[in-house]
């Protein structure tokens, strides 16, 4: 019995992490190249180098100063928000979507 369990147990820590619905209020945006330079001081980061880079992706900087970046439909969404902006640097946003592993799935963004 004591085997079995241990099997199960092993089975269920191997499978998949599962995609799990989050929101994110007032996180900061960076660029995928500049992430892990930016990550200190994310809101330094300016749009110029955001709009410069956008060929990487983007993505935001968690409280706990984790990137996860944005999916390709995340990303258009946010270059054409990018591109109507007249802010130069602080760029945040609302968003909210499916995690799985370090992409968020976008469902909804707004450029604050």
């Amino acid at each position: 019995m004591r085997k079995l369990m241990l099997l199960v147990l092993s089975a269920a820590l191997t499978l998949p992490v599962m995609a799990a619905n989050k929101s994110f209020n007032n996180v900061p945006m960076v660029d995928v190249k500049c992430s892990q330079k930016a990550s200190a001081d994310p809101d330094a980061h300016t749009r110029s180098c955001l709009l410069m880079c956008q060929e990487s992706g983007f993505g935001i900087v968690t409280e706990g100063h984790q990137f996860i970046k944005f999916d390709k439909e995340g990303n258009a969404r946010v270059l054409e928000a990018l591109k109507n902006s007249q802010k130069k640097d602080h760029l945040r946003v609302d968003v909210s979507g499916e995690v799985e592993s370090d992409t968020l799935k976008v469902k909804t963004i707004k450029l604050l």
